[in-house]
């Protein structure tokens, strides 16, 4: 079976935006509140971040869950890893995630600053340069026969597709609008040239696009 490079649980509004402007140390989507986007997530059973029992179940919970399965590396962009800009003037900054990152595979972070590699857990973080075709064949090898998930945020995303590289998306359309911010698209029929697309929605008010090329 072919390697995948996968879009899993993206979350935008309705209007298209998965991120703000001004991201900061304490705010990873900027002035984008994250709880906003992410309920649906968040209320599932296997919410990674649940202290207390309980959560729903059903289709919110089915993708929440399967996240990590069938993928052996993930790749995103720097502005996902973290808010410096420019060479890294702060090598102690590791990232949102604490000690133990949510990957639990190879991350490959794009950048044109290098940067020496560490491991959080069982996440080990490659500070990697290149054009998207030449990092994704770095992470299918390290991957070892499992798919590779492109992470974000939205200009790693739409680099990837610009480059006509991936191959399925699972995008959940929140149902907000924001007004501002990055924008993932105008409308999800931008991609139906090159996708075909089935729209589910879930109780929770989310519709989960599902994408995979034609």
């Amino acid at each position: 079976m072919p390697q995948l490079l996968r879009v899993q649980n993206f979350t935008v509004s309705r209007d298209g935006i998965g991120a703000g402007a001004d991201q900061g140390p304490d705010r990873p989507f900027g002035h984008v509140d994250p709880a906003q986007l992410f309920t649906w997530a968040s209320a599932t059973a296997s919410w990674p971040g649940r202290t207390e029992p309980g959560g729903s179940r059903g289709l919110d919970d089915c993708f929440t869950r399967d996240f990590a399965c069938g993928i052996g590396a993930e790749i995103m962009g720097r502005n996902k890893f973290g808010p410096q800009r420019g060479p890294w003037q702060d090598h102690q900054w590791r990232g949102w995630w604490g000690d133990e990152p949510p990957f639990h595979t190879p991350v490959f972070v794009m950048t044109h600053h290098p940067r020496p590699s560490f491991a959080l857990g069982d996440t080990t973080f490659h500070f990697v340069g290149g054009e998207p075709a030449a990092v994704l064949e770095r992470a299918r090898e390290a991957a070892e026969g499992r798919d590779v998930r492109l992470g974000g945020g939205i200009a790693t995303v739409r680099e990837f597709l610009d480059a006509d590289l991936v191959d399925t998306l699972h995008v959940a359309v929140a149902p907000l609008e924001l007004g501002s911010g990055l924008r993932l698209w105008d409308s999800p029929e931008q991609l139906l040239d090159r996708f075909h697309l089935e729209v589910v929605p879930s109780p929770s008010g989310v519709a989960h696009h599902l994408f995979w090329r034609k």
